[in-house]
């Protein structure tokens, strides 16, 4: 099923984010997990990709089991940094010869080695020409952008980012899923400007629950996400001690997702770190919102 068509449902849904394994030594444990969420019957479950596309074969056969196992349906990420335009169609027809009907397409993280690179001769240096292709060669196929509510790290302002972010719907992106934020209110103020700027596809918030004191660290270093100090509280109150930094996390992240349900929006998308615990006890907070 087509997420575009999913997102349309007047229902409220949790949708939730794994990733494929490293190696193939690890496959085994990491497509239990997956199996494990996928048994809670979200609206759909995103794939991510490996960076430069190292594990990209392991990103289909994931989202091909949870979906023909569980039938849930699966979104498969593509990034296109430093490939080629054949990589990509190879890539795109397993994608449909799986039957999956949804590509979030990215341009990915530059791996250090290629930072200093001259990019002027890459098939794809944005995320944007990706989409394009992927439209142009097949108007059927859902594809998912990425946006930044805190304005995306390589921007230099947000009128800049939401200049670029209109571009990349405009070559034809069906949905936007944010990027994690941890205060509510910059995604409010986030959608006012992107409807001002007329885009109008839908939005999914991206929530991550954070169980650890580390993560913060990685969460700040990846997205620049803006730390409220309720939060930081928090993590200085319970961040020593594993479990209850974990329970608090579990109980922010519900909360950020009731707030979101109160406020109108019908899809959450929880970056759930391949761990079923924690998205099992998300689902048990929200059950009788969830009507599950």
């Amino acid at each position: 099923m087509k997420i575009k068509d999913l997102l349309a449902k007047e229902t409220l849904s949790l949708s939730f984010e794994v990733f494929p394994p490293k190696t193939e030594s690890a496959f085994d444990s990491i497509k239990h997990a997956t199996e494990e969420i996928a048994k809670l019957n979200p609206s759909f479950m995103s794939v991510t990709y490996g960076a430069g596309g190292g594990t990209s074969k392991y990103t289909l056969d994931i989202a091909k089991n949870i979906k023909e196992l569980y039938g849930v349906p699966t979104l498969a990420h593509l990034t296109c940094v430093s490939s080629t335009k054949q990589t990509v169609r190879e890539r795109i027809a397993d994608v449909k010869a799986a039957g999956i009907e949804n590509v979030m397409a990215l341009r990915g993280d530059i791996p250090k080695e290629m930072e200093n690179q001259d990019r002027s001769g890459w098939a794809y240096r944005h995320a944007i020409d990706l989409i394009r292709e992927l439209k142009e060669d097949d108007p059927d196929l859902c594809i998912g952008g990425a946006c930044y509510p805190e304005v995306h790290p390589e921007s230099v302002n947000q009128k800049e980012d939401l200049r670029f972010l209109k571009e990349k719907v405009d070559a034809g992106c069906d949905f936007l899923t944010t990027q994690m934020f941890f205060d509510n209110n910059l995604l409010y103020n986030f959608l006012y400007k992107i409807r001002e700027a007329g885009i109008t596809v839908p939005v999914i918030p991206g929530i991550m629950p954070i169980t650890n004191a580390k993560q913060v660290e990685r969460a700040i270093k990846l997205s620049g996400s803006f730390m409220p100090q309720r939060f930081k509280s928090l993590v200085d109150k319970f961040g020593t001690t594993p479990d209850a930094m974990k329970q608090a996390g579990i109980a922010y992240a519900t909360d950020q997702i009731i707030d979101l349900f109160a406020n109108g929006i019908k899809n959450v998308h929880v970056y759930s770190m391949n761990k079923p615990d924690v998205a099992r006890k998300i689902v048990e907070n929200l059950s009788d919102i969830l009507g599950k």
